[in-house]
């Protein structure tokens, strides 16, 4: 039998370790590496509702918005559209042949900080 309540200490405590990493990436300038971990945070926060919601494993998806939809969160539009910029962070983090040139300092601090607040809300809703 499944422990739901392990699945999602795991995913929440994995999600605020990303999300420091995250952090400090860009912080250092190592921006793709740092939007990838903050998708990687985004996701993993997601995970949790998912578990918590479905009460069953979280599947094996990077989709942001589609892992909202699974865990029937309430997201309103501004939140959706971070995760839905947030998500093209997987992708170039993954696939070397769709790689574009990354945002520069300035711009991936805005991701950060707009990521951020869904992060926290979707923490402080677990």
């Amino acid at each position: 039998m499944i422990d739901i309540n392990k699945q999602i200490e795991f995913w929440c405590e994995a999600a605020k370790e990303d999300w420091e990493v995250a952090s400090d990436l860009v912080d250092r300038n190592r921006v793709r590496h740092g939007l990838f971990f903050a998708h990687l945070a985004l996701e993993k926060a997601l995970k949790a509702h998912v578990c918590l919601v479905t009460q069953d494993l979280a599947p094996r998806l990077h989709n942001l918005i589609r892992l909202s939809e699974i865990a029937e969160l309430s997201l309103n539009p501004d939140q959706l559209d971070v995760l839905a910029e947030m998500n093209a962070f997987n992708i170039e983090g993954r696939y070397p042949d769709t790689l574009s040139p990354p945002p520069d300092k300035k711009q991936a601090l805005e991701y950060i900080a707009k990521s951020k607040k869904v992060f926290q809300w979707l923490i402080d809703q677990l």
